[in-house]
């Protein structure tokens, strides 16, 4: 099979390939837009209306996941709809015209991608919707992936029925959110084997209480700060485990917690079993939720030292996640902020609190970018989680007011150099870095299944970007699969370690993270100089711990709840 480096080769459309300097010697990395040459022709339509109407600003986004199980990664973008000028509060947003249309890309043989919208069933749905994010995961645990997309008006549960088709199960399921849903994510936060549904809300605005904000002549209108707006709760659904959801917000505590919420990953940072909840907030304190394992969260954010920045004040967190950054087994975080902000960077110090070190890491430079869809990851294969980060601001206007900021804006990409320590490699790593943009959903997968990680982007009135990895290094990695049997079937919550000759890798397998986005669920470990790797470990949500032989590397494994060995057994041993 032909894969996307040798199809953009061939088209003379991603540039050449550069090889990695040295172990421990900063990697020449190059991201290179692939979009034309895989044949992605979507376009995101914000429908931008001169009423400036907030919710044209913030989508949308984008999933890396494998809807028909042929062991190829498809894409599924979020659009927004069609909303008049001005919008009778009475009305709510069309989708029924193809330009607004979400779009489904399915990944063919070659690497590239084909349309498969209308017969997947997708077209023109919801009709009702300016969609903003999507998540994914098997709520139903039949075997195939299911989508639930976010949004302004009401949200959709899409169940996959395992022919490549789709089916709106919304209403039966009993998960339509309400007001303006953002990011989700699938979650079995009471470990009971059933995918249940967190989703983050932004502010209580409607069209009729879209405000005039900025100067009353001709030209000077502006989109309005979230500050003029109330916030809203955020929603948890409980599965019970027959095709329909509870919503227990109030009863988890969540919904006493009143914000802004944007981005959202889930971890269990403080190592109980049981899965916790990071929500990034905009302008006012993060939360972070406390899994206590009685069906309840408490919100910790403040005493864990994640709720506002090192100098105790809020900032407009937009996207986030959690990963490992400097493995020590405890998941870290990285969150965007709104320009003039430094983005956030807490490492999580093993006892339920977290520091902040974006400056010790070398990270609290670059201020003047508006930080959208970010996440960890290995670009070069050494085993030390990266960051890369897509911006772009929300007012057009920056671009007149010389304030130091644009419109479109680059993406960021930090080389974790090891000891806490990161280097701005952005304006090395090649166009699709350098490439301004005004950029919000972003998503990584190991897209041609080759070890190498790259990045689906979703920009704001504009086509996407699909950033090839052209990075080539000695380096080795694995690829890892959970499924689950007595657990939910994707794994989702359990905590897979890997070892390696004198290295230790932890990941938790998640759903959404990002910003309105979802990336591939399968974990990817970068191994470095290491061409086999001794074991894997893995605790289950329900707490059982199994142990799988370890093997050779650069390529991916499947583990299959209940197929392991216990810790410690015999049969853990290594074996190809």
């Amino acid at each position: 099979m032909r894969d996307a480096r040798s199809i953009c080769r061939n088209l003379a459309l991603c540039g050449l390939a550069v090889s990695l300097l040295g172990a421990d010697s900063a990697p020449e990395v190059q991201f290179h837009d692939a979009t034309q040459a895989v044949r992605l022709s979507f376009k995101h339509e914000n429908a931008a209306t001169t009423n400036k109407y907030l919710v044209e600003t913030m989508g949308g986004g984008v999933a890396l996941f494998d809807y028909d199980n042929d062991g190829r990664l498809d894409i599924f973008f979020t659009n927004g709809a069609r909303i008049d000028d001005p919008m009778p509060d009475s009305k709510l947003p069309d989708k029924t015209d193809p330009k607004f249309w979400n779009r489904l890309y399915r990944q063919n043989a070659d690497g590239t991608f084909s349309d498969v919208t209308e017969k997947a069933g997708l077209s023109g749905m919801p009709q009702n919707q300016y969609d903003m994010g999507v998540a994914v995961g098997d709520y139903d645990n039949d075997g195939f992936e299911d989508l639930y997309v976010t949004g302004f008006g009401h949200n959709t549960l899409y169940h996959n029925n395992g022919n490549g088709t789709f089916s709106d199960v919304t209403k039966k399921a009993g998960v339509p959110g309400g007001g303006w849903s953002a990011s989700a994510g699938f979650v079995d936060y009471d470990n009971d084997g059933q995918l249940d549904l967190f989703v983050t809300r932004y502010v209580d605005w409607t069209f009729k209480t879209n405000r005039y904000c900025g100067e009353k002549r001709p030209g000077y209108r502006a989109y309005c700060h979230p500050d003029n707006y109330d916030g809203m709760s955020n929603i948890l659904y409980h599965n019970n485990g027959d095709g329909t959801f509870t919503d227990v917000s109030d009863r988890a505590g969540i919904a006493k917690s009143v914000g802004k919420g944007l981005g959202v990953s889930f971890a269990d940072y403080d190592g109980d079993g049981l899965t916790d909840i990071y929500v990034a907030n905009d302008s006012v304190q993060c939360f972070l939720f406390h899994n206590n394992g009685t069906g309840t969260f408490t919100e910790v954010g403040l005493l864990a030292g994640v709720g506002y920045n090192e100098d105790g004040k809020t900032f407009a967190g937009m996207g986030i996640d959690f990963s490992d950054y400097d493995n020590d087994g405890h998941p870290d975080i990285f969150k965007t902020n709104f320009s003039d902000d430094r983005s956030s960077l807490y490492r999580n110090n093993g006892d339920g609190t977290f520091t902040s070190t974006i400056y010790d890491a070398g990270l609290g430079l670059n201020t003047r970018f508006l930080g959208w869809g970010t996440t960890f990851i290995d670009v070069d294969n050494d085993g030390r989680p990266d960051i890369l980060a897509v911006n772009g601001h929300v007012y057009p206007e920056v671009d007149t007011a010389h304030l130091g900021s644009t419109y479109q804006e680059p993406r960021l990409f930090y080389w974790n150099a090891g000891n806490g320590k990161f280097k701005d490699l952005s304006q090395q790593c090649g166009p699709g870095c350098t490439r301004p943009e005004s950029s919000r959903g972003l998503a990584i997968a190991d897209l041609w299944n080759d070890g190498r990680i790259s990045a689906a982007v979703n920009n704001m009135s504009s086509q996407p970007m699909l950033l090839v990895n052209q990075s080539h290094n000695q380096n080795h990695w694995l690829g890892v699969i959970i499924r689950g049997t007595k657990s939910n079937r994707d794994g989702i919550g359990a905590k897979v370690t890997v070892t390696a000759p004198g290295h230790r890798f932890v990941e938790d397998v998640r759903s959404g993270s990002s910003y309105i986005s979802n990336n591939d669920m399968r974990l990817h470990f970068g191994l470095g100089a290491s061409d086999r790797f001794e074991r894997i470990e893995v605790r289950w949500p329900n707490g059982e711990s199994e142990v799988f032989a370890g093997g050779s590397c650069d390529r991916f494994v499947t583990l299959t709840e209940g197929q392991g060995a216990p810790p410690g057994s015999a049969e853990s041993v290594e074996r190809e």
